[in-house]
């Protein structure tokens, strides 16, 4: 040990700990795309895809406005086109490398003219094209190449000289098959031989993945089903044994579920849709000729309005202008709904909608469990979504105490640092109050003795104005006073 003469300095760790926030917007959305456009289609399959630009999702998965075969594109549409909303992951359940979602096409003749040939398939796979001129099998990139076209045929335009002298070509392929994509696609599991994990089971790589932190779940084009919808609610509560998502639910806009506004109670109960951890929809919207279903913009609309303050899911998205042109059953049939019929039939049975007061306005704060519960934590959708983003902030900021010694220090500090974040939520307006305190009654010796601490926080964000009264009454000593 050095011999101490003089002056000298040490530090210590700041004793408040600064907040770590997860992103209550971040969606992670499952369907099919149209990957014979993607860059790597075989490895575009079960795999999410991160993306912060319309170009990534092109590249990664491709595009179409085909959103009947391919639903995630009208998720890429509503945030990238419409919404201007990033990131979002997306995970495509159609699987070039199963049988049932391909088509195998038989080898058949194409007229070559002006040393080109228009192959008239839909979706066809390029790695998987074999073109021949007559039994002599040509090089991709070197006697020919390949391209998908607007109409989605495939365009092989000839490049060699032995190629070029070809009249016609023999071709063959393996074309994407939607059709073959079930709900147990996005369902998903684990194989139990390889502990491969699909579908909807991907929701757990997001966070080790990307170190983000899931905010929204949505499956458009499938979440109408009662077997999705049920698996999508069963994901959004401790994901990675920790945190807690939301996620939007299509009522069936056809037969099977309501094509008049007064069935969808009837609808939304045969689906079981009954989670407080999210909003359930009916029916679809367009944007001109573009039809989505309504949880696909929905979704984009929730971020957009989280994204216009900061980040912080206080604020509920009803009543905000909703950028859409109509409504619609699945059938493109038009559906007009008034004020009082989406309040006193859809909003009253915990069912979202959009109503048109100068302009679309989205419309409904009750989560899928109203009117079974009032709990205002369950029942208000905002409020749902706030205590999730906090909870999941606590977990991110305070996962660096865990091992540490158990001291009143580090009571102290999760303490003292929670509640100046709150402070700053209740001055900014997010909450009406907010304050963590230690107490000694949830603390048992015996708990403290097996290391676990517990703190119990106060909150109270605030509940949307559902209602504003006006009592009014004719003053009669206004007018007396004129003729006195």
């Amino acid at each position: 040990m050095s011999y101490l003469h003089g002056v000298g300095n040490s530090e210590v760790a700041t004793s408040l700990t600064t907040p770590t926030t997860s992103s209550a917007g971040m969606q992670v959305i499952f369907g099919t795309a149209p990957i014979h456009l993607a860059k790597d289609p075989y490895k575009a399959a079960n795999t999410p895809k991160l993306c912060y630009s319309f170009a990534e999702c092109q590249e990664a998965l491709g595009y179409s406005d085909d959103f009947e075969n391919f639903t995630l594109c009208q998720s890429m549409d509503a945030n990238f086109r419409v919404y201007n909303n990033s990131p979002i992951v997306l995970v495509n359940v159609l699987d070039p490398n199963k049988a049932t979602h391909t088509t195998e096409n038989a080898e058949e003749s194409v007229t070559v003219t002006s040393g080109m040939a228009t192959y008239t398939k839909q979706y066809v796979l390029l790695p998987s094209l074999v073109v021949k001129n007559d039994t002599t099998p040509l090089t991709a990139d070197v006697d020919y190449t390949a391209a998908h076209d607007d109409d989605g045929n495939v365009t092989i335009v000839l490049l060699s000289e032995t190629a070029k002298g070809a009249s016609s070509l023999k071709v063959s392929s393996k074309s994407l098959k939607p059709s073959g994509v079930t709900k147990s696609d996005v369902v998903g599991g684990v194989n139990s031989s390889t502990h491969e994990e699909t579908g909807l089971e991907i929701i757990r790589q997001i966070y080790p993945k990307f170190g983000l932190v899931p905010g929204l779940i949505i499956a458009p084009g499938w979440s109408q089903d009662a077997t999705v919808a049920a698996a999508l609610q069963a994901k959004v509560e401790q994901l990675n044994g920790c945190f807690d998502l939301n996620t939007i639910l299509d009522v069936p806009a056809n037969s099977d579920g309501a094509t008049v506004y007064t069935d969808c109670k009837q609808a939304k109960e045969k689906q079981g849709f009954s989670t407080n951890h999210g909003i359930c929809l009916w029916p679809r919207v367009l944007v001109g000729e573009k039809k989505y279903y309504f949880s696909a913009m929905a979704a984009a609309h929730t971020v957009w309005c989280d994204t216009n303050n900061d980040g912080v899911p206080y604020e509920s998205p009803s009543n905000k202008s909703l950028r859409i042109t109509g409504l619609c059953l699945d059938d493109g049939t038009e559906v007009l709904l008034d004020k009082q019929q989406a309040d006193d039939v859809l909003v009253a049975n915990g069912i979202c909608t959009a109503i048109n007061v100068n302009g679309f306005k989205f419309w409904g704060n009750n989560t899928c469990a109203y009117p079974s519960t009032s709990d205002t934590k369950d029942r208000f959708w905002c409020v749902r979504r706030f205590f999730d983003w906090d909870g999941n902030n606590f977990i991110l900021t305070y996962f660096q105490k865990v091992d540490k010694p158990e001291n009143p220090r580090l009571v102290q500090d999760v303490v003292d640092s929670t509640n100046i974040t709150g402070s700053g939520y209740v001055a900014r307006g997010y909450c009406a109050g907010y304050n963590m305190k230690f107490l000694e009654n949830e603390n048992p010796k015996t708990e403290l003795l097996a290391g676990h601490v517990t703190v119990h926080t106060y909150m109270a964000p605030f509940v949307p104005t559902e209602y504003l009264h006006n009592i009014r009454e004719y003053d009669t000593t206004a007018l007396s006073t004129i003729f006195s």
